[in-house]
């Protein structure tokens, strides 16, 4: 550290300072990128994550002092799903689009195992659907709606008796991706000693298991002093109201019981507008930007280390996005083409494979059916010569018929010619009698 001291000295001793002879005007930057982002409007996107029934959809009303369109969720999900709504807001005259992601259904499952996956897959895919518009030859970035999560708000259980598995497990596998505020919901349902001692435990429980949550920056002198103060109320512990109670000559957000009223925006009863505070008013900015300089960095630069391109070659010697690029495009086709001739040459393998069973199948063919074969034509030429002998034989006795009917036509003419001349003879003996 001293010697980084030592160098920066140097280099603030090697800067020229100029006294300007009149006003140019740059002073006005500040100014002229307040108004450039006024005009442009902000994006800012909240996940809540929590279980069924513990106020998440509330305190997000309270907190924008709104009423937002929610349905309540049932307990027989199977799954764990995530839900988007955006909102357009406007204060004065800053307009804020606003996205609040619900878990549906989390911690509602018989095997919890999984319940973060959901959770993991629509964070890293918000991070895929910025990086591929960022890569993309004709970018719009200032047109693009930005739906990389900037906070997650874990609303823990009142139990008073520490974390559950599935809190520690889920917020262990976010801590890289989003920046975490643990808050414990429904505070009114424990007393203020027991809320102390169930906040020391979550903290402790939380470094024990190398859990890393958002920490509020204290680098900046204006809001150094109470943002060190407000890491020491982590977790916040918050109640949440839709309904308005009159106290005293003001309508407030409350919740009236039979011992009392709860005013969610007395310090006194809970830290919702501590929450409120550090979240929106304070550190707003400063979680957008580590969101994108700290989470999606860290995923962009694993996803172009799986796409293979790196800053350096295998000598350690600086490379261009262009020739990792075009390195890559050559390894790429050299795997296609030892592709190709692998399906080629396994191809040509499966035809001579296919060529010989239909030749070993036409061995076997011919072998069983030859016999049978011959067979069947032995019995053709049985039938053949049967046929013809037949034929042969059907003509003999045709012939033998037509010369019996001959033969009978002329046995009958003459046995009619005899009978005749038989009468013919009686006749002539007649006649000679007479004389």
């Amino acid at each position: 550290m001293a010697a980084v001291e030592v160098e920066r000295a140097k280099l603030e001793a090697n800067l020229r300072n100029l006294k300007l002879s009149g006003h140019v005007g740059f002073d006005s930057l500040p100014d002229q990128l307040v108004n450039k982002s006024v005009q442009n409007g902000f994006v800012f996107n909240i996940l809540c994550i929590g279980e069924t029934g513990l106020g998440k959809s509330t305190l997000m009303d309270s907190l924008f002092n709104t009423s937002f369109e929610s349905t309540p969720s049932p307990h027989s999900l199977p799954s764990v799903k995530l839900k988007a709504h955006t909102y357009e807001l406007q204060e004065s005259n800053v307009r804020l689009k606003l996205t609040i992601v619900d878990t549906v259904g989390y911690g509602d499952q018989i095997n919890k195992e999984d319940s973060f996956k959901a959770v993991v897959d629509y964070i890293d895919a918000q991070f895929e659907a910025y990086l591929q518009e960022e890569l993309k030859i004709k970018r719009s970035l200032s047109t693009y709606h930005d739906s990389r999560t900037h906070v997650c708000l874990y609303f823990i259980c009142p139990t008073g008796h520490g974390l559950k598995s599935i809190d520690l497990v889920c917020m262990k596998k976010l801590d890289t991706k989003v920046n975490i505020i643990p808050i414990i919901a429904k505070a009114d349902t424990i007393s203020k000693t027991e809320l102390q001692k169930f906040k020391s435990k979550i903290i402790s429980e939380l470094q024990n298991n190398g859990v890393h949550i958002y920490q509020f920056p204290t680098d900046d002198e204006s809001v150094s002093d109470v943002n060190t103060s407000m890491n020491a109320h982590v977790p916040f512990a918050v109640v949440g109201s839709t309904d308005f109670v009159r106290v005293g000559n003001k309508m407030m957000r409350s919740r009236q019981y039979p011992w009392g009223t709860v005013q969610v925006e007395n310090e006194s009863h809970c830290d919702f507008v501590k929450l409120r505070e550090m979240l929106i008013r304070t550190n707003m900015e400063d979680m957008r930007e580590k969101t994108h300089c700290r989470h999606y960095e860290l995923y962009r630069k694993k996803r172009l280390e799986q796409m293979g391109f790196s800053d350096v070659d295998s000598e350690n010697k600086p490379v261009s996005f262009q020739q990792t690029f075009e390195a890559k495009r050559s390894v790429h086709l050299q795997e296609l083409q030892q592709k190709e001739d692998e399906m080629r040459q396994m191809f040509v393998v499966r035809v001579k494979e296919k060529e010989s069973e239909l030749k070993d199948a036409e061995k076997e063919y011919i072998h069983n059916v030859s016999p049978l074969l011959n067979h069947c034509l032995q019995l053709h030429g049985k039938f053949d010569k049967l046929k013809k002998d037949h034929t042969e034989e059907k003509k003999k006795l045709e012939e033998s018929r037509k010369k019996l009917e001959d033969d009978i036509l002329e046995f009958n003419r003459r046995k009619s010619q005899i009978a005749q001349q038989a009468q013919h003879h009686t006749l002539t003996l007649g006649k000679s009698k007479k004389k």
